[in-house]
């Protein structure tokens, strides 16, 4: 994400990270840097000039050029301002007037408008929320055929008009005010309507998404753009939002080579807030959008506060008591680890996953690291008894080349999964031992922290 403004930025501030002293003279320098750095990435220029005149105005204060930590000081500006850039502070969804709550999905073709109403329906539908799908896009082939097969993954009704051919009927009004008043009869508390997009903003698509809005009145708004078309999706939301009136933004595609422009341009060109971010094509690839968060991670700092509740959405407090009891007893076996693997798999793309840890996203920036990394692990524990799984000890050699030909792997991929699996359970021991005995300092220091 953002991966070669990231670079741009790093190599920029080299001028005054770590350095005692800063002057005027190389913050100018590394200000030209930096406006470089956001014009390569397709930032607005007018919005990249006003950046880093603010943050240069900042800095060459007499406060900054005779602290301490100079060089921090100047990241903290850099960063806050980045904050404020991006929208300052999370937006939620808006408080519906009456249930159901109605959300417009408007945007153009091709955008990931249908795909992202999928993952916001699953996305509230986690919150305890009982979404319904209204299939508004009557005018893309198997645009209703792709939002009924998304929806059947995620378990959410879609409210669609057929004729007796099974063809959708073209009339998207109709479409959509009919699923709002089928939505208050099932007693359902939203409802995503899924509008219709065209290659390019035309007069006919922003009179019919008017109609839909006039119709339904909808008590949120959002615009999704395509984050690798830069500021042409920053031209095509303000168009958007000229005619709407849009309550919030939706980023796709971050996952993408995109170089960030969108993100950086369109709440200070548009004045809407950014409220959800799209980084993948998986369902539960969609996040809340945090400008506090995505700024540390366009300055390489991770993103620790979203990792962990990524964490904590695949992992409750009592699973968590049985699983370190288990680890304390020298109980955890292969069944135990394969259902830890499941869990660490549905928190998202592993690499999105790693780049959340501070430090690690730049180490891994050239590393291919695939979503499927654990498919062998797994088949080879699939391949044993449930007996090995629970003692992993039994597994002598008839046994190892039992599980390596059921898995399609090497008998040395079998032993050093073994032996792997060993000596993590010494570790996992070490390190529950010395944190029940409040060992802190010690536990930090073998992690590689500082006392």
């Amino acid at each position: 994400m953002f991966e070669s403004l990231s670079d741009k930025l790093d190599v920029a501030l080299k001028n005054v990270k770590g350095q005692g002293k800063i002057n005027e003279l190389n913050i100018a320098e590394t200000m030209r840097e930096v406006r470089r750095a956001l014009l390569d990435a397709d930032v607005n220029y007018q919005v990249a000039r006003d950046f880093t005149n603010k943050v240069k105005e900042q800095a060459t204060s007499e406060t900054v050029l005779t602290a301490v930590s100079p060089g921090q000081q100047f990241v903290k500006i850099l960063y806050d301002e980045l904050v404020f850039l991006l929208g300052d502070v999370h937006v939620d969804l808006n408080t519906p007037k009456r249930p159901p709550q109605v959300i417009l999905i408007a945007g153009l073709q091709g955008s990931g408008k249908t795909t992202f109403s999928a993952k916001l329906a699953k996305h509230l539908k986690s919150k305890g929320r009982s979404p319904l799908l209204a299939a508004a896009d009557v005018y893309r082939p198997a645009a209703v055929d792709q939002l009924e097969t998304l929806a059947k993954d995620i378990n959410v009704p879609v409210f669609a008009l057929r004729g007796e051919d099974g063809v959708p009927l073209s009339d998207a009004v109709k479409v959509a005010k009919e699923a709002v008043a089928e939505a208050r009869k099932q007693g359902r508390d939203t409802v995503i309507i899924d509008t219709a997009g065209r290659l390019h903003v035309d007069e006919q698509m922003m009179q019919e998404v008017v109609d839909i809005k006039t119709a339904t009145e909808p008590d949120e708004v959002l615009f999704v753009v395509d984050s690798m078309t830069g500021q042409d999706a920053v031209n095509t939301a303000k168009a958007f939002n000229d005619q709407l009136d849009v309550d919030g933004i939706v980023l796709t595609k971050l996952d993408g080579d995109t170089r960030g422009g969108a993100a950086l341009s369109i709440r200070t060109v548009v004045q809407k807030p950014i409220k959800f971010a799209s980084t993948g094509e998986k369902l539960d690839a969609l996040t809340e959008f945090h400008p506090d968060r995505m700024a540390q991670r366009i300055l390489g700092m991770g993103d620790i506060v979203s990792f962990v509740e990524k964490a904590q959405e695949q992992f409750d407090e009592k699973e968590a008591e049985k699983l370190q009891k288990k680890i304390r007893s020298q109980d955890f076996n292969l069944d135990d680890f394969y259902t830890q693997l499941q869990r660490i798999k549905n928190m998202g793309s592993i690499k999105d996953l790693l780049g959340m840890i501070p430090g690690v996203g730049k180490q891994i920036k050239d590393v291919d690291v695939e979503d499927d990394a654990f498919v062998h692990i797994e088949a080879m524990i699939q391949s044993m008894t449930q007996e090995e799984r629970e003692q992993p000890g039994i597994i002598n050699g008839s046994r190892r080349q039992r599980i390596a030909r059921g898995s399609g792997v090497q008998v040395q991929d079998v032993n050093q999964l073994l032996k792997q699996f060993r000596e993590m359970k010494k570790m996992m021991k070490t390190m529950s031992k010395m944190a029940s005995k409040g060992r802190v300092a010690d536990l930090g220091q073998m992690l590689g922290g500082r006392r």
